[in-house]
């Protein structure tokens, strides 16, 4: 039995952070960072059964083309992916009655949503970019048993060496998203590349304010990176997160974002709704 204090449940039967029941998640799942953009996708939907939230923590579940989804806001970096897929994979795999796994387990399908930072030349403004790799450097993989096993060790040694990435940081983890969910909402029409994972917005992303730089030419040897014909194709900051602990928990994930910023071009475009929509509605279709 999972004790109260690992499986922390409030008063009402729903799970700590999400304040969800497991009547009200579906299995079809979309993550997005901004609260806000729950509300928009919600708005496409044909019917809605409730709507929950809690912090930064906001999910919409209902209907749309006949296809139960729920959608939810994660804010923003790895720590909030450990609460949110954590706390999803007990609404769907622990008897909350009982406290004990469940004898039959539920496989989710989870699609990030999200916007993101292009590295290379293609990676145009307003282009789709699905995640078939992801490098995470947050480190939070590591603290679970047979992380190691959902790792390309490989892929991540010649990160490491074509970049020399400092041994002071985390290891920079490369893990896969699933590829048939890929498949299925990349189809033709969207680029499949690499995702760096940062863990943070500023240095761990090459920006500098007022801080300089622990390592200034990391984002140039990042762009010039290319290992089995594959390039670092942007930067977001939970992609990695979502793929390793859905592998380690058996759903299948993905992310795909919106470019919103070259950093090549040192191009940015703020008013991105348009875009933004036109994603949204692409994957609900092909979900």
């Amino acid at each position: 039995m999972i004790q109260a204090s690992e499986l922390i449940l409030n008063a009402d039967g729903s799970v700590f952070h999400l304040h969800l029941q497991p009547s009200q998640l579906a299995d079809n799942i979309i993550l997005v960072g901004d609260r806000q953009r729950v509300s928009l996708i919600a708005s496409l939907f044909d019917t809605k059964e409730c709507e929950v939230e809690n912090r930064e923590f906001r999910t919409i579940t209902g209907t749309y083309a006949g296809k139960r989804i729920s959608v939810i806001s994660t804010g923003i970096g790895a720590g909030n992916i450990d609460i949110v897929l954590n706390e999803l994979d007990a609404l769907a795999n622990i008897d909350f009655r009982t406290r004990e796994p469940k004898a039959t387990t539920t496989s989710l399908k989870i699609i990030r949503i999200g916007t993101s930072g292009g590295l290379q030349p293609e990676c145009e403004l307003g282009s789709f970019v699905v995640s078939e790799k992801s490098i995470g450097f947050d480190g939070l993989p590591s603290f679970y048993a047979g992380w190691e096993k959902h790792c390309d060790i490989d892929f991540s040694a010649e990160f490491i060496k074509q970049t020399d990435f400092s041994p002071m940081h985390a290891f920079p983890y490369t893990i896969a998203a699933d590829a048939a969910l890929v498949d299925e909402i990349a189809q033709n029409d969207m680029i499949r590349g690499v995702t760096v994972s940062a863990n943070g917005f500023y240095a761990p992303q090459g920006r500098e304010l007022r801080l300089k730089l622990y390592e200034p030419n990391l984002n140039e040897k990042i762009e010039n990176f290319s290992y089995k014909n594959k390039k670092i194709t942007n930067f977001e900051m939970e992609s990695s997160a979502v793929a390793a602990l859905s592998a380690l928990l058996g759903h299948r994930a993905m992310t795909v974002c919106l470019i919103i910023n070259n950093r090549l071009a040192k191009a940015v475009n703020v008013d991105y709704g348009k875009s933004m929509e036109k994603l949204i509605t692409t994957v609900l279709e092909r979900i």
